[in-house]
């Protein structure tokens, strides 16, 4: 293995962005029939896929079939007990042992047990007047202040994946918090997520002039909303506002906080289609917004990295399976310096929500805390990256960090030649990898929600 230690004294105010957290209540087991009693479907096997399997399993969703009726339920008894007894689904990429999560779509051991023993029983129906929704169905946002369409509709033109991003004109002529956001896709069965961006004042015409340059609705982009004009690369010209992905609901952000978005922005809306399961469809995706004109904290969403990746120092060599960097901060100072002294570097802050973020290569990542007194916590730890499943992780209970504590990213690549991706049906040869915004390029980060 190749180890790669980065540190510095300061981290550059590189990218500039907000992501509203996540807002819940935590996951808990079902509590329905004692384990001795045969489980039905109605009473014990309806609650759990309604809560944690039906956001993507439903009529026109992007999952294969539709969780509609006991009927289908039944049909598929022996598939859907194989997928939840080897954790294959609901997908839920971080691992056990870590931070509590919001919104968490795991199955308990419980839950796995009751659904493994209403297949072997042959999966009997049971009363449909005994169904109980589960307290973990999610909720959504509270109320929507603003809609926004994308222009028109697009149909994708690339199997098996597209990512395609649309400028939205922001209708305020001030300045406004975003405190909630969900997300409607215009064609479920294709969305496979979608993350809600601004283009900065200052960096409008740059966007403007990718979605001209691009013909047809809107401009390709890949890990960001960037293009590929190299004068802009990286978020240092936009913020992020929130994302979806299929099983996620609309959510206000954390109470007191949310995102400053200042006037003469474009909302730069990035959509990841898919149709390995769906045929291509016109879509036109809608996002609804929770407007504020005031809160309590700004809350601030930073880049958690070392900047000397970015300037060519993560070099992942070609046919090594196990690469790895890591990058360990300071907190308070580096947030401070992010956001120009709105969080004073001598003054505690919270921590809401986390996202981490590789490429195709990706083999695993972590972000964990170490306090003033050596004590090491973990956060949030996805030991099989898999980039068509990511999410902005809110944290059950809100860290405060202090000065002297200090946040620690962890990251592995696989770059052997059996882990490339295939162009055209054909497996790419391995290739030396740099920090990049393209698909054959790398990252390494966290994204953290933080409030003073």
């Amino acid at each position: 293995m190749n180890r790669y230690h980065g540190t510095c004294s300061a981290l550059l105010a590189l990218m500039g962005a907000g992501a509203i957290g996540c807002s819940s209540t935590a996951s808990s087991d079902n509590d329905g029939s004692p384990p001795s009693a045969t489980p039905t479907y109605h009473r014990d096997v309806r609650p759990i896929l309604e809560a944690k399997c039906t956001g993507c399993h439903a009529p026109g969703g992007i999952a294969p079939f539709a969780f509609t009726t006991a009927d289908v339920a039944i049909q598929l008894k022996d598939a859907i007990a194989d997928a939840v007894t080897s954790r294959r689904m609901p997908p839920w990429p971080p691992a056990p042992g870590c931070a509590e999560l919001l919104d968490d779509r795991s199955l308990t051991d419980d839950q796995i047990d009751a659904i493994a023993r209403w297949a072997e029983a042959g999966a009997p129906p049971g009363d449909p007047a005994e169904f109980v929704a589960s307290p973990d169905m999610p909720g959504g946002l509270s109320r929507v202040d603003l809609d926004l369409s994308m222009p028109e509709p697009y149909t994708p033109a690339t199997a098996p994946d597209e990512y395609r991003c649309f400028l939205i004109d922001w209708p305020y002529e001030a300045t406004r918090f975003v405190t909630g956001l969900g997300v409607t896709p215009g064609a479920p069965s294709i969305v496979h997520h979608v993350v809600v961006f601004f283009a900065k004042p200052g960096a409008v015409e740059t966007y403007e002039a990718w979605d001209a340059a691009d013909p047809g609705p809107g401009y390709s982009c890949f890990g960001g909303p960037t293009g590929d004009d190299a004068a802009i690369q990286g978020p240092s010209a936009y913020g992020i506002l929130g994302g979806w992905a299929p099983g996620s609901f609309g959510r206000d952000a954390p109470r007191g906080t949310g995102i400053e978005v200042p006037p003469g922005v474009k909302i730069v809306m990035q959509v990841h289609y898919n149709i390995a399961h769906g045929m291509p469809a016109p879509d036109q995706t809608r996002v609804a917004l929770r407007i504020d004109d005031a809160v309590e904290r700004p809350a601030y969403t930073m880049p958690w990295l070392d900047p000397a990746w970015v300037k060519g120092g993560m070099r992942i060599p070609a046919g090594d399976p196990d690469v790895m960097y890591d990058f360990e901060e300071d907190a308070a100072t580096a947030v401070s310096l992010f956001t120009k002294g709105a969080l004073p570097a001598d003054q505690p802050f919270t921590l809401y929500t986390v996202g981490l973020h590789q490429h195709l290569r990706g083999k695993s990542i972590s972000l964990s805390t170490r306090r003033g007194d050596g004590e090491r916590e973990c956060l949030v730890d996805i030991p099989r990256w898999d980039f068509h499943w990511q999410s902005p992780y809110g944290l059950a209970e809100p860290r405060r960090l202090a000065p002297g504590d200090r946040l620690r990213v962890e990251c592995h690549w696989d770059n052997s030649a059996e882990n490339q991706p295939f162009v055209s049906g054909v497996r790419m040869p391995p290739e030396d990898l740099a920090w990049g915004e393209g698909t054959n390029d790398e990252m390494c980060l966290a994204w953290l929600y933080v409030t003073p």
